[in-house]
């Protein structure tokens, strides 16, 4: 279930930097020069990926406090 939720937090992040991505890159189309709207697009992209990315590190740090999660890997000295 743990996995679920950090993934599922990983894909809303990529997710939503791809969309940011997505805004940089589209051109504009003959006669329209609404920069502002795109550019509001792509900013409101990236805090939304900054925001989850943060939810998730507090979210880890939370569950890592409580127990919920044990470090594992490389031993401490090594």
């Amino acid at each position: 279930m743990k996995q679920l939720i950090v993934g599922l937090a990983f894909i809303g992040i990529i997710g939503s930097l791809a969309s940011a991505l997505f805004f940089m890159m589209r051109g504009e189309k003959p006669g329209e020069t609404d920069d502002t709207k795109r550019a509001g697009r792509m900013v409101r992209a990236l805090a939304l990926r900054v925001g989850l990315s943060v939810l998730l590190f507090i979210c880890v740090l939370i569950a890592w406090k409580l127990g919920y999660l044990q470090p594992t890997g490389i031993p401490q000295g090594s």
